[in-house]
């Protein structure tokens, strides 16, 4: 119900029949009720679940699932007709003659933006002074996060970072190439940044900010640790009780497993098995042959069930899956930008196979966002922000998650401290949306990166610091700016150290691997054809 509300549908009337019938709300953070609900509720669950996915979203034209309407919707979609003339400084065109920012930095026309005139235009201040056009207004909407007007982004104001940092071309004309080195840095990044934010996964943001202050690592600059901290403040605020035993400071040994590094592997596995030809139903069968279902979660564990039952994919995303819009298939997009160095649309287009096994809408494009920013970052050819603009181009304009990424850039612009641009993120999504929910989650990371600008241990600490999905967000962040920095060696020692070249999971073949042979794997599967 909280899904149907965020898409706009009306599910009124079947809110009140679950009420009635004795049903309870939706546990706020985590969890299931308690005691268990009986049989006749959980059969009216799965009736009421179908209605749920038979009613109309006002917002599905704006947020489409499939590939060629998302390109269709996306007017600077990356594509070769962009690389030649933006390579000499000379300005872009994108695929429908619309005008792309070049070297030099001319007039930039909003991905967010389709043509409007009048009081429909919404000025919006471009990183580096220029100007960018947003969207349409739309009629107000109570469900939509916008925290200035409907269907724009927040109003100018003054960036905060220097005007000589410029956003590149998101794509040379060949596919850039990539490094061991650089793929290296990439998987120790997410893991670093993963494990950061295990400890306080689930924790409400002053619980964070409590436990880091306590022990004078606030802004967040190392791990986390008991040690020091007064055990009033632990009984309030208690560590994530599976993760706190192998993610404070004074017991890390090695990278523990985490889903955010299982994805990953799979992923790795599943190239090296297809090849870039690989089929959703590839990685379905994948799945079923390779991963544990008790290390799947939220949407994944819907899906994968979906697969046992017999319901094949992209149905496995839409069956009685009400985390379709959750933040899993953003965590599985790493490996498709990593194999794609210089190539966003087609890190974009790879990951959008995956995700749609078990997200629709803004979900998947949680995946094709990230995918492309990696892609550019692991070409080496840009800055953070020419990573976070060539994301953007990939995802349809007038979308939600696109209002998210749009939103947290320009907070982290305008906002001085990044506690206070944590603070207007949590007023706009706090109350009406899950912690592991993507939009949230894409705002705060779009924020965490912009506001850190390229700094890695400033990334992965402003991604965790915001609180929701901490694990997730410290991994993605971390992954982009160890593209970012291009070698272990650039990685600060205190974070790289304690993980001691060791990965443990359940994915097969891969428990205790070094992260440079993860690299050295993944760097094969960049260089296959």
């Amino acid at each position: 119900m909280r899904q149907a509300a965020l898409d706009g549908r009306d599910a009124g009337e079947i809110e009140r029949r679950w009420y009635a019938a004795g049903g309870a709300p939706a546990p706020d953070r985590a969890g299931a009720s308690e005691p268990p609900a009986p049989a006749r509720l959980r059969a009216l669950a799965g009736q009421l679940l179908d209605e749920l996915a038979q009613l109309d979203s006002p917002l599905a034209t704006d947020e489409p699932t499939r590939l060629d309407q998302i390109i269709a919707a996306c007017p600077q979609w990356p594509g070769p007709a962009e690389t030649g003339p933006a390579e000499t400084g000379q300005a872009a065109t994108s695929r429908d003659g619309t005008a792309t920012a070049d070297r030099n930095g001319p007039t930039v026309t909003d991905p967010g933006s389709p043509t409007v005139t009048g009081q429909d235009r919404t000025a919006a201040a471009d990183r580096d002074g220029t100007t960018a056009v947003a969207p349409a207004r739309t009629p107000a909407d109570p469900h939509r996060t916008d925290t200035t007007h409907q269907g724009g982004t927040p109003g100018p104001g003054p960036s905060r970072l220097p005007a000589a940092v410029r956003a590149r071309p998101p794509l040379a004309r060949d596919p850039a190439p990539t490094t061991p080195a650089r793929l290296h840095a990439a998987w120790l990044g997410r893991a670093v940044g993963c494990l950061l934010g295990k400890p306080v996964e689930k924790l409400p943001l002053a619980g964070i900010r409590a436990l880091a202050r306590a022990t004078g690592n606030w802004p967040l600059a190392t791990w986390f640790t008991a040690r020091g901290v007064p055990a009033e403040l632990l009984a309030a605020y208690p560590w994530n009780r599976r993760s706190a035993p192998t993610s404070l400071a004074e017991n890390i040994d090695g990278m523990p497993e985490d889903d955010d590094l299982n994805y990953p592997l799979l992923t790795l596995l599943l190239l090296q098995r297809h090849g870039r030809a690989f089929t959703t139903a590839d990685l379905a069968r994948l799945w079923l042959d390779e991963l544990p279902a008790g290390r799947t979660f939220t949407a994944e564990r819907i899906a994968y069930g979906n697969l046992l039952a017999g319901v094949e994919p992209p149905e496995t995303a839409r069956l009685r899956n009400p985390f379709r819009e959750w933040i899993g298939a953003q965590i599985r997009a790493d490996v498709h930008g990593w194999t794609h160095p210089g190539d966003p649309a087609g890190a974009a287009a790879q990951a959008h196979r995956d995700a749609v096994l078990t997200h629709t809408g803004n979900g998947v494009y949680g995946a094709m966002f990230t995918a492309a920013a990696l892609a550019v970052a692991a070409g080496g050819e840009s800055d953070v922000h020419g990573c976070l603009a060539a994301g953007l181009r990939v995802v349809p304009p007038r979308s939600r998650y696109a209002h998210a990424i749009r939103f947290g850039i320009e907070t982290a612009r305008t906002e001085g401290e990044f506690d206070a641009v944590v603070d207007r993120l949590h007023a706009a999504y706090g109350a009406t949306h899950h912690w592991v929910h993507v939009l949230p989650n894409a705002a705060l990371l779009a924020a965490a990166l912009t506001h850190a600008d390229g700094d890695f241990t400033r990334s992965i600490g402003n991604a965790v610091s915001g609180g929701w999905d901490t694990d997730s967000n410290g991994a993605t962040a971390g992954s982009l700016a160890g593209l970012l920095a291009g070698t272990p060696a650039a990685l600060p020692d205190h974070w790289t150290a304690p993980l001691k070249n060791r990965l443990a999971t359940s994915v097969p073949g891969y428990d205790q691997a070094g992260f440079d042979t993860l690299a050295a794997l993944t760097h094969q599967e960049a260089l296959r054809p």
